[in-house]
Order: C-alpha cells, then structure tokens, then sequence
C-alpha cells in the first residue's frame, strides 16, 4: 500500500473558482511534491496552453479510441468537448514519489467514486455566484451564452457539493491567501476543519 500522502487529491469546484491560481502556487512552493494528471481534452488549445503540459489535446477520434480501450478513470463531455483523465498519467506521477493533482469536474467525480482510485476529494467553492459571473466575465474569453452555462453548471456542482459524504473538504475562495493556506494543508497531509458552503447568492 502506498503511504497516504501518496493517495491521489482530486480537486473539484466550478469554472472559474479559481483551482488553477491554487494549483500554481501549490507547484511553484512544492516544485518536487506533487504532480498533476495532465487531462485529454477534445477542445483546441487556448492562448498559451501547451500539448502535455496543460492538456493532452486530442481529436475525437483519439478520444474515443482510448475510451474503447479503457484507459480513462472518468470522463465528461462539456461544451460539445470531451475531457479525460488516464489511469497511465496518475500512475506516471505516483512512480516518481509525487502526490498526484486530479482536477476534475462533478460527473467524473461520481465515476471516480466507483474505482479504487481512493483519493481525497477537495471542493473549491466560490463565496457567490455573482463573483463567480464577475470572474468569468472578466476572462475576456467567454461569450454570455458560455458564461450563463457555466454557472449553470456551476449550481449543478455546488448542489452536488452539498451531499454528505461527497467531499472531505471544502475550502471557499472568498481570500485567495486564505484558500491558499487552507488547500495547502490539505494538499501536504495535515489536519484541517471543514469549512462550510456558504448560502449563494442568485
């Protein structure tokens, strides 16, 4: 059995939450600690991401090759797109000695609930849906259409979120110092208190 700091840490919340600002000042302080699970993707690369380092950007046809063969742990379709994560890029980091990083979303961690993956599930929550919108907006690479479903996708996650038993923890990002300290314990193992979802706002 691998030593529990080793078990997997699978990060969830909506998009925009701000997992990414999390993960990069987690791997900047703890550059030989962790590692993340590099997800497959059906989208086009965004400016600045990297094949292998972001996403591994695939075609649908790929994507669908590597699903008949059953090589992910979950998947999801959002948007028209397809997202995947692999057994092989978990395993990958977990042979360097690293705690591997999933970022995933809610259905993927309802299918990884039904694998012996056993990680620990930690929910990033925004402290309202209306700095959720400010966030995304402010993206400047949402349409409103694409901003409307993604906080529709967001109640979705934070309903899920709320079931008992989903999460071992939930962090809201209202400080990101705060969160910061908060996923970082998590993240190397130590105690910490649940911190409550907080009601949204509409």
């Amino acid at each position: 059995m691998r030593p529990d700091f080793l078990r997997p840490l699978v990060l969830s919340g909506p998009s925009g939450v701000g997992k990414s600002t999390l993960l990069q000042r987690l791997f900047k302080d703890f550059p030989d600690k962790f590692g993340f699970s590099v997800s497959h993707t059906t989208r086009a690369p965004r400016p600045g991401e990297t094949h292998g380092q972001h996403y591994f950007f695939v075609s649908q046809d790929k994507f669908k090759d590597l699903l008949a063969q059953n090589a992910f742990i979950e998947h999801a379709e959002f948007s028209g797109n397809f997202y995947g994560t692999s057994f092989e890029t978990v395993r990958n980091v977990q042979d360097q000695g690293r705690r591997c990083i999933l970022d995933i979303e809610a259905q993927g961690v309802r299918q990884i609930k039904n694998t012996d993956l056993n990680p620990v599930y930690c929910f990033i929550s925004p402290p309202s849906l209306s700095s959720l919108r400010t966030r995304l907006q402010g993206r400047g690479t949402e349409t409103e259409a694409s901003v409307q479903k993604r906080l529709n996708m967001a109640l979705k996650e934070i309903d899920f979120a709320k079931q008992p038993n989903v999460h071992d923890l939930v962090i809201v990002n209202d400080d990101l110092d705060r969160a910061y300290e908060l996923f970082k314990k998590v993240a190397l193992g130590e105690p910490i208190e649940s911190d409550a979802l907080p009601p949204l706002d509409d």
